[in-house]
């Protein structure tokens, strides 16, 4: 198996402990998770970097990589639900829209098909990352001693229940509205590929 492959299966493997220490109540528990997200994350875009370089391109990595990406994010959004800092109806939109594209967007590279992307896929990408790098980096603070003496009035304003739901709700409508236009662009492309 090729490194960027192998960079993919651990991002698999490390999804399940951030989950479990992100989870834990323990505030170095919390702390480590941070770590462990930040690692998976980084293998995704070295085995990007990887793959492209190198021309490290299989069909097992056309499919698990994207696939293993979905995972991390979308067990990330439940984690967040799981300590009530999002709303479980927000989070199960995003995970359907991006569960059905990804999957979408697989079958299309086994039948040798591209798709557009469009720029509001991007920023739907972008939006999404930002999302998950801010509650994960406050919350994870939010367990260190130094920052809740000196800093927690401004973790409490940049964690306050409102802002952190019309921002999700924020992620949820561009995520959402991305589906729905990309469905829209590729509606040609998607008949041919359901028609062969």
């Amino acid at each position: 198996m090729v490194l960027p492959n192998q960079l993919t299966v651990l991002r698999i493997i490390l999804t399940p402990f951030f989950l479990f220490l992100f989870i834990s109540g323990e505030p170095t528990l919390i702390q480590i998770s941070l770590g462990v997200f930040l690692i998976a994350a980084l293998t995704d875009w070295y085995d990007g970097w990887l793959a492209r370089k190198f021309n490290y391109i299989t069909e097992w990595g056309k499919f698990m990589d994207p696939l293993a990406d979905k995972i991390l994010t979308s067990t990330a959004f439940f984690a967040f639900v799981s300590v009530g800092l999002v709303n479980l109806w927000m989070v199960v939109l995003i995970v359907l829209r991006d569960a059905i594209i990804t999957l979408l967007r697989v079958y299309a590279d086994y039948k040798k098909v591209s798709f557009n992307t469009s720029y509001i896929a991007k920023l739907k990408t972008f939006f999404q990352m930002l999302f998950l790098y801010y509650l994960l980096v406050l919350y994870s603070f939010n367990t260190i001693d130094y920052f809740k003496n000196n800093y927690q009035n401004i973790i409490n304003i940049l964690l306050n229940k409102d802002l952190v739901y019309y921002s999700m709700l924020f992620v949820t409508f561009i995520t959402v509205y991305s589906g729905i236009t990309y469905f829209y662009e590729n509606k040609s492309i998607i008949k041919k590929l359901f028609s062969k």
